[in-house]
């Protein structure tokens, strides 16, 4: 091996030594670089393409133990810089099994990273006496309100209840970059 290839090698691991250092992470891989770049990682660690669409990927595989998740690769329209990874588990029928994924992966994030920074979590409308099938209800109607939400100096990590439509309840995770959002969030106000 020639010495100009080995400290090619070296400088290439240092640099994504220090992208490591400095922005989150989504599965040990720092969130930055193309969108091509970023896809190319996720489906060397097991995920497969699911859709593409302008600044979007959507990949499906296994998460924290869980089978089947999509995630949501994405860049901003005017930058092709990976900011934001969003995780959505899988659907969800009763509030029970609902709320367990929530917070068993609730539990597993503070083990990590961490007392949240911010937790809400609270039935809008009647909450006495309500059962699981109309907690469901509730989730539905846009009135359960579970996020819970993890500052860290390299970005904000959020888990929530969702719903689409009146059909589909998850678990949703979001991962936010503070970098790559800030650096997004300049050239935006630059063009303002």
């Amino acid at each position: 091996m020639s010495m100009s290839f080995m400290m090619t090698i070296l400088a290439s691991f240092a640099q994504n030594k220090s992208d490591t250092s400095k922005h989150l992470s989504f599965k040990g891989v720092p969130i930055n670089g193309t969108l091509a770049d970023f896809v190319s990682k996720m489906k060397a660690g097991g995920f497969s393409n699911k859709e593409s669409n302008k600044g979007i990927e959507l990949l499906e595989g296994d998460f924290a133990s869980y089978k089947n998740c999509v995630v949501t690769v994405s860049t901003m329209k005017q930058k092709d810089l990976v900011s934001n990874i969003g995780v959505t588990f899988s659907d969800c029928e009763t509030w029970s099994a609902l709320y367990s994924n929530y917070n068993t992966l609730k539990e597993l994030l503070t083990e990590k990273y961490g007392k949240p920074t911010q937790s809400r979590e609270e039935f809008q409308g009647r909450t006495r006496d309500i059962d699981d099938r109309f907690k469901m209800y509730e989730v539905r109607s846009d009135r359960c309100k579970y996020v819970t939400s993890y500052e860290t100096e390299k970005g904000t990590i959020q888990l929530s209840i969702e719903h689409e439509g009146v059909s589909r309840c998850f678990v949703k995770l979001a991962y936010i970059d503070k970098i790559n959002s800030e650096a997004v969030k300049k050239q935006a106000l630059d063009d303002l």
